[in-house]
């Protein structure tokens, strides 16, 4: 087994991983974990593609690709973040399911 296709299987399993998480995890902080981590497993196959060129030097183009989503990641993490502290500080819990109890507005008599 070479390290390309070892780098591929561990991408692929982080992969795998996130998107269980972001399935099954209803709390808001779980989902944006969950996204990090198949993120990461994107940047790692990304880096083990990058070494199947038959030169010595890797091809450049996957590791600024990485460089690029790490940078967009982290961005996009923070601002999760702060819309996840909006949702919490709005509605009083940071999960995405609904009530199980839905209020009807009254009728009035008149």
């Amino acid at each position: 087994m070479s390290q390309t296709d070892i780098y591929t299987l561990a991408g692929a399993a982080l992969f795998v991983i996130g998107l269980y998480g972001l399935i099954t995890r209803p709390h808001l902080i779980h989902k944006i974990l969950a996204l990090n981590i198949m993120s990461g497993g994107v940047f790692l196959v990304f880096v083990g593609i990058a070494r199947r060129v038959m030169s010595p030097d890797p091809d450049p183009l996957p590791h600024a690709m990485v460089l690029t989503g790490i940078v967009v990641t982290v961005s996009s993490t923070a601002y999760a973040l702060a819309l996840a502290k909006r949702i919490y500080s709005e509605t009083g819990m940071a999960a995405l399911d609904a009530p199980d109890v839905i209020e009807e507005p009254e009728a009035s008599s008149g």
